[in-house]
């Protein structure tokens, strides 16, 4: 994988958001639906916080008392907002800024999704998974091919 290479070249730009009025039964819904572990909070194009799927679980965990759970469940999970559950003060790039900075960005902080934002706008996201995509699609040159091939 090329570092220097733009964000845009591994980013994820078709996204699943939500507003941050939106419930957690709708943030549920999205968690569900798609094979994603990150959902932006945005109001108009504007990116204000993350709900990652380990803080919906730990959110989720932290009410379950008896069999009332599933009913308590979605009456809570209608009831709350995405913007009580999301992380605030996120890192952000834009999607020009080289990958080593979204690198340099998941090592210090061991975040695992950042928000791409260009002109204040967000236009994507970039998460470790994007990364180990983009090295997994590299062909392998053909030397170290062989070279594997006969360890």
């Amino acid at each position: 994988m090329n570092v220097l290479a733009p964000i845009s070249t591994i980013m994820t730009a078709k996204l699943h958001t939500v507003n941050p009025d939106d419930s957690l039964m709708q943030v549920k819904e999205i968690f569900d639906q798609h094979k994603i572990h990150h959902i932006p909070v945005v109001r108009f194009k504007h990116i204000e916080g993350i709900v990652s799927k380990t803080d919906f679980l730990h959110f989720l965990r932290g009410f379950k008392s008896n069999e009332m759970d599933k009913f308590i469940d979605e009456t809570r999970l209608r009831s709350w907002k995405a913007e009580e559950i999301m992380t605030k003060g996120l890192a952000k790039v834009e999607s020009s800024d080289p990958i080593r900075t979204a690198l340099e960005v998941f090592l210090v902080n061991r975040f695992h999704a950042i928000p791409v934002v260009d002109n204040n706008e967000l236009v994507g996201i970039v998460t470790t998974f994007d990364v180990i995509k983009a090295i997994e699609d590299e062909p392998i040159p053909l030397e170290n091919y062989k070279k594997a091939k006969a360890v």
